[in-house]
C-alpha cells in the first residue's frame, strides 16, 4: 500500500483544495491529510483564519477525500509524521516548490499545481473588509496600525488626531487625517480609540450613537456608571463595544488563565503584579501638548485584568497608597493597591518613573505560578510546586504583543454576533469603578 500525506490550513474549503485532494490520492492507496492548529498557524502568520479547527477539521471530513486527518501542531512535525505513518510521497501546492525538498531525505516529494484564481486567501478578501478609524494620540497608535497589517479583513486609512505633530506622522502613513472627530466618523465602520482616559466616555459614545463599533483602550470610562452605560447602550444599537487590553489576548496569558480554571495550582490565595517604567511620560516628546496618562490609568487596567479575572470583582476592603508627581492633576508617580476578598488577597503596583520587577506571581494551595517581567507581554511562564522535580515552564509565541490577535476578536465579534472578547463586561466596569475610587480619593493614602 502507497501512503501519501499533505498538509494544508483548510480554511473556508474551496474548489481548489478539493481539485489539489483529488490529485495527492491519486498519487497513491492511503491519503493522509495534516490540518495546521490554530497556534502554529499563528506562528506562521496566518491571523486571520475564519474557521475553528474543529470546524476546518469536519469540512475535510465532509469531502470524504482523507482517509486519516491529524493535526499539526509543530514545526518539524512532518519529519515526525512521515516516520510514524510509514510515508511514501508528501503531496503539497506547486507554489511550495523547493520549500520541502528536505523531506526528500524521508520520503518522494510531489508539487502539485494548483486551481488557478482559487484561494482561501482570495475568498476572504472578497468579503468587505471593515473599515476602521483611530482616535488619540499618535504615538499611542503606531503599535496598533503596525499590527493591523498583519490581519485579513480590516482596512485603517483615517484617524483623528489633536495635535499638530501626529497629523503630521499620521499623513505619511493614512490617506486621510482630521482633528474633527465627527468627520472621521462618517468615513468609517468602526473607532479605535486611544484619547486620553477622560475622553474615552465622549469619544465612546458619540461613535455608539453614530452606529459605529468601538475598540477602546482601557479604561472605557472614569467611572463605573459611565462604563455601564456604555455597554447597555452598544447591546441596545447592537454594536460591539470591546476593552482593548492587549494582554488579555497574548497567548500565554490567555492560556495561563486556562490553567487555572483546571486547578493545576489549587484554589488561588493571592495575586501579586507589578506593572512600573522609567519612560517620562510627563515630559514632552514629539506630540507638543498632548496630554499625558498618570500611572493608574496607563498601567491600573493591566494589573487589574489577572486579579479580577482569577478572584472575580467581589471584594470586600480595598486599600491604596499613592505618590503623586502632580497631585492637582492626578498624575501619580506611584501607586500600590491592596484588595481583600473572603478568602484570598491581591496586591497591585504601577508606577512611571519607579522602577521595580516586574512580574506576576499567582500563589495557590497547591502550587504557584510566576511569570517573568515583562509578565503583561511575556511568552513563558513557570508553574512550580513543593516538590521541584513537578515544575513545569510553558512556552507560547507572542506576536505584537496581543494587538494582532486583539484586532481578530474584535472583527470576528463583528462578523459573526459572538462575543470573542477575552474581558468581560463586568471586569471592564470594576476597572472603571477602581480609576473612579483613585480620582476621587477614596481609601487613597497619600505620600509625601
Amino acid at each position: 500500500m502507497k501512503t501519501v500525506i499533505t498538509y494544508g490550513t483548510y480554511d473556508l474549503i474551496h474548489y481548489g483544495h478539493i481539485r489539489l485532494l483529488e490529485r495527492a490520492k491519486a498519487l497513491g492507496d492511503y491519503l493522509i491529510v495534516g490540518v495546521t492548529a490554530d497556534d502554529y498557524d499563528k506562528t506562521r502568520g496566518k491571523i486571520n483564519v475564519q474557521q475553528s479547527l474543529v470546524e476546518r477539521i469536519q469540512a475535510l471530513e465532509a469531502t470524504g477525500l482523507a482517509d486519516k486527518i491529524i493535526v499539526e501542531e509543530y514545526e518539524g512535525q512532518k519529519i515526525d509524521d512521515i516516520k510514524r505513518y510509514d510515508v511514501d510521497i508528501f503531496a503539497v501546492g506547486s507554489d511550495w516548490k523547493g520549500h520541502f525538498d528536505y523531506l526528500t531525505e524521508y520520503c518522494e516529494v510531489v508539487y502539485l499545481e494548483r486551481t488557478a484564481g482559487v484561494s482561501s486567501t482570495e475568498i476572504r478578501a472578497q468579503k468587505r473588509e471593515l473599515h476602521l478609524g483611530l482616535r488619540g494620540a499618535y504615538n499611542r497608535m503606531k503599535k496598533f496600525l503596525r499590527e493591523s497589517s498583519f490581519v485579513n479583513g480590516v482596512n485603517i486609512s483615517a484617524a483623528c488626531v489633536s495635535t499638530e505633530e501626529g497629523m503630521k506622522q499620521c499623513e505619511k502613513v493614512l490617506e486621510y487625517v482630521t482633528s474633527d472627530y465627527d468627520s472621521l466618523l462618517d468615513k468609517v465602520d468602526a473607532v479605535y480609540i486611544t484619547s486620553h482616559p477622560s475622553k474615552h466616555y465622549e469619544d465612546t459614545k458619540k461613535a455608539l450613537l453614530r452606529g459605529r463599533h468601538v475598540l477602546c483602550e482601557s479604561p472605557i470610562a472614569l467611572n463605573r456608571k459611565e462604563c455601564e452605560e456604555l455597554y447597555d447602550l452598544a447591546a441596545e444599537k447592537g454594536l460591539v463595544l470591546m476593552d482593548g487590553i492587549k494582554t488579555a489576548y497574548a497567548t500565554a496569558y490567555y492560556r495561563l488563565f486556562l490553567l487555572i480554571q483546571t486547578g493545576v495550582i489549587g484554589k488561588v490565595v493571592s495575586i501579586e503584579a507589578t506593572c512600573t517604567s522609567l519612560r517620562d511620560i510627563y515630559s514632552e516628546d514629539a506630540e507638543k501638548n498632548a496630554v499625558v496618562w498618570n500611572s493608574t490609568c496607563e498601567w491600573g487596567p493591566t494589573g487589574l485584568l489577572p486579579i479580577f479575572q482569577a478572584l472575580g470583582t467581589g471584594y470586600t476592603d480595598s486599600r491604596v497608597v499613592t505618590r503623586f508627581f502632580s497631585e492637582e492633576q492626578k498624575l501619580d508617580l506611584f501607586t500600590k493597591f491592596d484588595f481583600i476578598y473572603p478568602d484570598a488577597v491581591a496586591s497591585l503596583k504601577v508606577g512611571n518613573g519607579v522602577k521595580s520587577e516586574g512580574e506576576l506571581i499567582i500563589s495557590g494551595t497547591n502550587g504557584y505560578i510566576i511569570v517573568p517581567a515583562p509578565w503583561w507581554k511575556t511568552d513563558y511562564f513557570e508553574i512550580r510546586y513543593e516538590n521541584q522535580e513537578e515544575n513545569r515552564r510553558q512556552f507560547y509565541q507572542l506576536d505584537g504583543e496581543g494587538i494582532r490577535y486583539e484586532i481578530v476578536a474584535f472583527i470576528k465579534t463583528i462578523e459573526t454576533g459572538k462575543n470573542n472578547s477575552y474581558i468581560s463586561k463586568e471586569v471592564s466596569c470594576e476597572i472603571a469603578k477602581v480609576m473612579e475610587d483613585f480620582h476621587n480619593m477614596r481609601n487613597v493614602v497619600k505620600l509625601s
